[in-house]
């Protein structure tokens, strides 16, 4: 299966899916022009993914800033994960935020009460 690699931009984030270690990740900003456009490809690879996952699925979602749209298109990439966590497998997401980012943190817990997913809360401190 065909990795997923996006270098990230002033207006998005930088997007790294890989099927072979289990490895989802998505940093930066997500403020693109079209959201949906965006993240469309990132949801249908995990539905493809989610055909045959790895035992392990690691998701590393370290965000400094998204739109409102983003976050419904987040939402539906951590729906496809929940799936995948339903069907059995091991899904772990690990949500960064900055030291003093409460929003971040908020969101990160907003999201944890709407998925069945194990979340964990990492406090990072860059600048």
């Amino acid at each position: 299966m065909e990795a997923i690699s996006i270098k990230g931009t002033a207006k998005t984030p930088t997007v790294e899916f890989n099927a072979e270690n289990g490895k989802v990740e998505i940093k930066g900003r997500s403020i693109p022009e079209n959201s949906i456009e965006f993240y469309k490809p990132l949801v249908d690879w995990l539905d493809t993914y989610a055909t045959s996952p790895k035992e392990q699925t690691e998701v590393n979602i370290q965000l400094e800033y998204f739109n409102t749209s983003s976050s419904k298109c987040i939402l539906d990439v951590f729906k496809k994960l929940e799936n995948i966590h339903k069907e059995g497998h091991d899904v772990k997401i690990n949500w960064f935020f900055e030291e003093d980012d409460e929003d971040m943190l908020e969101a990160g817990e907003d999201y944890q009460s709407i998925i069945k997913i194990p979340f964990k809360m990492i406090e990072t401190d860059e600048e």
